[in-house]
């Protein structure tokens, strides 16, 4: 609603504003400060200040330029109350002097201060196990509940992983800029998992009401575009825009006319997206010219077998396959072996995939609530309603969304009919 020339606000636009904006406000001003901290502080005021001022006089033509406009001003007030001279009117001056782009229009992939956050907490100054964190809290903008979710470790952990690396930051001089070509393929891999975990938390959501966060899974498209303009040729960064754009184009089917969480074989494949498809199938078709396959190019064609199979049914499921031994040979990891059994079940070895499976739950995967669904979801297809109604059972209370409990208490009175 307008009034006066602007637009009313309303509590859940500007939650939704803070969401998508604070990161590019937090790494605009952590590139003039070099701090974290300061740089989220001076957004916090900011919007405190939107929150007070919002709902009085309406929200602003262009609420994401106002945001980086009074963080700004709040970070000069903040420097010139400090007492000491150290450093104080160097600040001062890059403050005052920051020209603040619109960021509904600033795409030059070098002064995105975004792709720069990124590069600046995969630095092999940080330890391994902070980098991503790190990124998906201040690059991304994903709440510290959420990244917490995603790294399946506690919350007070999460935090203060997170404390220290800020610390680190600091105490290192670790800049926020986009490094030296020369320097940009060892940072790649930790940018490529920070990029895929942003990608991923949109498109399983961990926050309940939502299965789906189009914007974090586009947020993270667009960084992956921006970096293959800036690295042309890097088949892992190739081989992972591709898994994303085939995730990507079925995200208008994830959830169905029910409200469940649509398992692949019901979705409507009219409704896929065939653009983003196509686009999968030239970015995996370039990474697969430099012949040397890596972990997202194997997942991708994974991905595509799936996308660009005209049914359920049609699906090539020993193509699927040879890429999951691949993929475990590089990577021999639980979740890999899982997803492998998986496939081995659908390529006609049933019962070589659920002893597999069952070695996994009863042991490395045991409260891996996706083994636990696989589990009963085997058993229900190989004609064991009752177990597989155990097993449902036993999944149904770690689910984090509604769209996931529906389809799971779906299955549950399925198997109890049969």
């Amino acid at each position: 609603m307008e009034r006066g020339g602007v637009v009313e606000p309303d509590v859940a636009s500007l939650d939704r504003l803070f969401r998508s904006e604070s990161a590019r406000a937090i790494a605009t001003l952590a590139r003039i400060f070099g701090d974290l901290q300061r740089a989220e502080d001076a957004v916090q005021e900011a919007y405190l200040e939107a929150l007070e001022s919002w709902p009085a006089r309406g929200t602003p033509r262009n609420p994401a330029g106002w945001i980086l406009s009074v963080a700004r001003n709040r970070a000069i007030d903040a420097v010139r109350r400090e007492k000491t001279a150290t450093k104080k009117y160097d600040l001062l001056a890059r403050l005052e002097g920051a020209a603040i782009s619109d960021p509904m229009t600033n795409d030059d992939p070098i002064q995105d201060d975004r792709l720069a956050m990124n590069f600046a907490c995969a630095h092999p100054a940080l330890a391994p196990e902070t980098r991503v964190a790190l990124t998906l809290r201040y690059a991304a903008g994903l709440t510290t509940e959420e990244i917490a979710a995603a790294f399946l470790v506690p919350l007070p952990t999460l935090a203060q992983r997170l404390v220290r690396a800020k610390r680190k930051i600091v105490q290192s001089g670790i800049p926020f800029s986009v490094p030296a070509p020369a320097q940009m393929p060892e940072r790649l891999p930790d940018v490529l998992a920070v990029v895929y975990l942003v990608f991923n938390e949109g498109y399983r959501s961990s926050q309940d009401g939502e299965l789906v966060r189009v914007d974090l899974c586009r947020d993270a498209l667009r960084l992956t575009r921006t970096l293959c303009r800036l690295m042309p040729g890097e088949p892992e960064l190739l081989g992972l825009h591709a898994l994303m754009l085939f995730h990507h184009a079925r995200r208008a089917t994830r959830v169905n006319g029910r409200g469940e969480a649509a398992p692949l074989e019901e979705q409507d494949r009219e409704r896929w997206d065939v653009v983003a498809i196509a686009q999968g199938r030239a970015a995996l078709a370039e990474a697969q010219r430099h012949r040397h396959p890596g972990p997202y190019q194997l997942q991708a064609i994974v991905a595509a077998a799936h996308a660009t199979a005209a049914s359920w049914d049609a699906t090539d499921w020993p193509a699927i396959r040879r890429a999951y031994d691949a993929l475990y040979a590089l990577d021999p990891s639980p979740v890999v072996a899982l997803n492998r059994a998986v496939a081995l079940a659908f390529s006609g070895a049933f019962d070589e995939a659920m002893r597999e499976v069952d070695g996994l739950v009863e042991g490395p995967l045991s409260g891996y609530t996706p083994a636990l669904i696989a589990k009963a979801d085997l058993l229900r297809r190989g004609g064991e309603p009752a177990e597989a109604r155990r097993w449902f059972e036993r999944a149904l209370p770690s689910l984090a969304t509604e769209a996931e409990r529906k389809i799971v208490e779906r299955r549950i009175a399925e198997c109890a009919t049969v």
